[in-house]
């Protein structure tokens, strides 16, 4: 049968996972969420350039419209230039003849460049084709993914709760009820700590020569001086240190 010492090493490792896992499950909810807004910073960006491009468009559609609409008022002028019967009729048609050819050739200036912004905005998005079309299939495989594990860790953590509570009933009940209490009185849930070259691996005090040496000795029961963890020693660090 396993000793005292024993059941309360494996009773903290269990516990030690079970604290690990309870975090991950309650903080599981906002870990997905920053998946989630990962992807849609990434989609995000792809829409404002396609809300770009496609703004764009819309308004060089206009800007050719009005074009269109000028170069009529423009045949209208020529032709009102072409039957002056006057000087001041002549000399009204030459003026809005020529202030509607600088408006259309700014409106053809105007229709360029939205063709080269369009160009540009399409050139980027050509570029990031690949990793538009394969977005939501990305994001799908990690969000299973994470759920996956999500899962197998809500699994695990009531296996680990049972085994605890087989651990648990096995023990002495003083031993238990002294185990509870450094559990529950510790910030980070340890109460059996390693010794680790000879100091607590959770004060990190050293300890005495002595102690070290009952540490590999014997099977009891054994507290830091200092935090009053209940200690131990890996039996290879025992083995070890005899035969050094």
């Amino acid at each position: 049968m396993k000793s005292e010492l024993e059941k309360l090493i494996e009773l903290q490792k269990t516990d030690t996972n079970i604290r690990k896992l309870k975090q991950s499950i309650e903080t599981a909810k906002e870990r997905r969420a920053s998946i989630e807004q990962e992807f849609e910073q990434h989609a995000f960006s792809i829409r404002e350039l396609q809300n770009t491009r496609d703004e764009a468009r819309n308004i060089r559609a206009e800007l050719e419209n009005q074009i269109i609409t000028d170069k009529t008022y423009i045949d209208r002028a020529n032709r009102n230039l072409q039957g002056a019967k006057d000087q001041k009729q002549y000399e009204t048609a030459m003026r809005e003849l020529d202030a509607l050819q600088k408006k259309v050739s700014k409106l053809e200036t105007e229709v360029l460049e939205k063709m080269t912004e369009i160009e540009e905005v399409e050139k980027v998005l050509e570029e990031r084709a690949e990793e538009v079309n394969s977005l939501e299939a990305n994001r799908d495989a990690a969000l299973k993914i994470f759920d996956g594990e999500l899962d197998a860790h809500r699994q695990e953590f009531e296996a680990e709760t049972q085994k605890r509570d087989e651990i648990f009933l096995t023990l002495p009940a003083q031993l238990a009820a002294v185990y509870n209490r450094m559990a529950q009185r510790s910030r980070d849930g340890i109460a059996v700590a390693e010794v680790i070259n000879g100091s607590c691996s959770a004060c990190f005090m050293a300890l005495r020569p002595q102690m070290q040496v009952e540490l590999k000795t014997s099977n009891q029961i054994m507290t830091c001086e200092s935090c009053a963890r209940i200690l131990y020693i890996q039996p290879q660090q025992s083995e070890e240190a005899s035969a050094s």
